[in-house]
């Protein structure tokens, strides 16, 4: 019969994590909405194929993504994250910047 550590249960099923909102600081993650990992928009004029894969096929790739996240809890703003999918350790958060690279958004 195979023996249960305190090591394999601190590490099986690791979901909950913080996230540092730019404008509130760091909070659980159940205080933050999930927006998705970022991807390219489709051009001006996508064709059906290229608006369905930009809408419903995703990487999700095991490793570190830019992620969108929203604070629901907090200021309601709209951020970015960097984080590893695999550890869920929070590399980096960030306002979005506008397209010439100017201020937040």
């Amino acid at each position: 019969m195979d023996t249960i550590t305190e090591t394999d249960v601190a590490s099986a099923g690791k979901v909950s994590f913080l996230l540092t909102c730019p404008n509130c600081g760091t909070r659980e993650v159940t205080d933050f909405g999930y927006g998705g990992e970022i991807s390219s928009r489709p051009r001006e004029r996508p064709t059906l194929k290229e608006l369905g894969e930009y809408n419903y096929f995703r990487r999700n790739r095991a490793g570190v993504q830019r992620e969108w996240w929203f604070h629901r809890s907090g200021c309601r703003a709209w951020f970015i994250a960097e984080r590893d999918t695999t550890t869920n350790e929070v590399l980096l958060t960030e306002l979005p910047r506008e397209p010439d690279g100017e201020g937040a958004a």
